[in-house]
């Protein structure tokens, strides 16, 4: 079988593409966990330093910023990768699967890193920009909401940026194929905690009780109505029980259960709906029975939105590079969430999607123990990273 042909990438990044494997597998072997990635973010720091980079540790914890400035342009923009792990146990059985027991790179953040660290060498070493080019490094995506952190540290104010741009992979999708929502591209994520509380007894006398299983019980069918009856059908909101936990043994009737959601929508008013919602049915379910919920609602990321002007930008990046065939067509919104979307609030930007590939080439899904990043999609993506910073920052005249 003839081995498939090279996806689309700049020359000047294919030769260096054996270096930006070994990157990836060398993360992707030592992964780190939230806030963890001290050897990680050692790593990143060294290697931009090395080619110029004004570079900028710690910030949000382990983060780090590379700035490279060219010309005299006033003009900052800031392209971000993320560099934390997930605990999840690997079972990919690749020769530089995780060496780390119960945590793994899962959702592909070692080739987020390794591939705007090639970007970053081509740029440093080519220059054709005018402006300053903030390479963000950035820590603790998952749940952790670095992002936010390093916004909270003043990131802003330390490297302005007119734009900012970021980038996921996604397994399922062609390799090297870019999909450009315009609008709300991903959900908000929030949590919530349903504590119900009644009166325990024993199990061979239900009628001295006040039981919170069954009062819990009915608040999670009572749940399964606020999309199906609260939501306009053209609308997307999802409200998933993920947890419930009552009692050890079977011949007891606890005194308290409790309930953990997790909560998604794309749209502002539906994520207010389904939070009032939420709370009015577990409160008035649970006195039903005679006993009473505590709701504890955490509202963790925002919904990430594509700013218009950018998102624009970024189709014909790609377009004018691959061709109308380089896109999506019709890509939709995913349910997942992003903690770029912190970034998106305060600075008008782009979050994108690189195909990971089909099948047994890249299609297994994020957060699977047996995922790996596609290491053919590394020159592709450092490719679309290294066009652009020099489109964006095209030096005028």
């Amino acid at each position: 079988m003839n081995a498939p042909l090279p996806l689309p990438a700049l020359d000047a990044i294919r030769e260096h593409e054996d270096e930006m494997v070994a990157i990836r597998r060398q993360i992707h072997a030592n992964p780190e966990l939230a806030y963890e990635e001290h050897a990680t973010a050692q790593l990143v720091a060294e290697r931009l330093e090395r080619w110029g980079y004004q570079v900028h540790r710690g910030l949000g914890g382990t983060g780090v910023v590379g700035t490279l400035r060219v010309g005299t342009s006033g003009r900052h923009i800031g392209l971000r990768a993320d560099m934390d792990a997930l605990p999840i146990a690997e079972t990919s059985n690749k020769p530089w699967a995780s060496k780390v027991l119960g945590k793994m790179h899962a959702c592909g953040h070692d080739g987020h890193t390794a591939m705007l660290l090639a970007a970053a060498r081509h740029l440093a070493a080519t220059r054709r920009f005018d402006g300053h080019l903030h390479l963000v490094f950035q820590p603790a995506e998952e749940g952790l909401a670095g992002a936010k952190r390093m916004l909270d540290d003043g990131f802003l104010k330390l490297f302005p940026c007119e734009a900012m741009f970021g980038m996921h992979n996604m397994p399922g999708t062609a390799e090297g194929r870019f999909a450009i929502v315009p609008g709300f591209a991903l959900a908000s994520s929030d949590t919530c905690i349903i504590t119900v509380r009644g009166k325990g007894s024993h199990g061979a006398m239900p009628h001295t009780s006040v039981d919170p299983v069954v009062a819990a019980s009915s608040i999670v069918m009572a749940l399964q109505t606020v999309v199906s009856r609260n939501v306009a059908p053209l609308e997307m909101g999802v409200v998933t029980v993920g947890a419930f936990h009552a009692g050890d043994a079977p011949n007891v009737i606890p005194g308290e259960a409790q309930l953990k959601l997790t909560v998604r929508a794309y749209k502002p008013q539906v994520r207010d709906l389904l939070q009032q919602r939420i709370t009015e049915i577990a409160q008035t379910q649970a006195a039903v029975y005679g006993a009473t919920a505590q709701v504890e609602y955490q509202r963790r990321y925002p919904m990430l939105h594509n700013h218009a002007k950018e998102t624009a930008f970024c189709r014909q990046v790609v377009t004018d590079w691959l061709g109308p065939e380089g896109l999506v067509a019709d890509a939709e919104p995913v349910t997942g969430s992003e903690d770029f979307a912190f970034f998106l609030e305060q600075v008008p930007g782009c979050y994108v999607f690189i195909g990971n590939g089909v099948g047994e080439s890249g299609g297994c899904m994020v957060h699977n123990p047996g995922y790996d990043f596609n290491d053919r999609v590394l020159p592709t993506g450092a490719s679309y990273w290294v066009r652009v910073a020099e489109t964006y920052l095209k030096p005028q005249g």
